[in-house]
């Protein structure tokens, strides 16, 4: 569903990101059942110091069981709005970090990525621009 081609898409860019899961929702489930496909994300995932959910929707099933694991750890944290530069953003965080970003930092950078990848284009703004720029 949406996080898996999310994550497909990024590594077709990124190439394959052994430290990201994709978790879906599928008709049928609620948030317990996504509460207990994250806790075996992270597990999967050697039970890091540090997790970001990048949620697609505010107020939804996948956010609400995301604030049910971060209630319980100062370390977790949940980003809702993901788009594909904010995950890119987050994968290319990953290749040089040491551990020294908080995470409330991270969020941040997420949050920036994010924002900064939403732009718009208008008949009016790509017809005023100059010979010398590039389209």
């Amino acid at each position: 569903m949406f996080s898996t081609e999310l994550l497909k898409t990024c590594e077709m860019i990124c190439g394959d990101q052994p430290n990201v899961r994709a978790v879906t929702l599928v008709p049928g489930e609620g948030p317990d059942d996504v509460v207990e496909k994250y806790e075996d994300a992270i597990k999967e995932l050697g039970n890091p110091d540090r997790v970001l959910f990048l949620n697609d929707l505010l107020g939804g099933s996948p956010y609400n069981a995301a604030c049910r694991l971060v209630v319980g750890n100062q370390d977790y944290a949940i980003v809702a709005g993901v788009n594909l530069p904010m995950l890119i953003a987050m994968v290319s965080e990953q290749i040089g970090d040491d551990g020294s970003l908080e995470i409330d930092q991270l969020v941040e950078k997420a949050i920036a990525a994010g924002k900064d990848g939403v732009l718009s284009a208008s008949y009016e703004s790509l017809n005023a621009a100059t010979d010398d720029d590039e389209l």
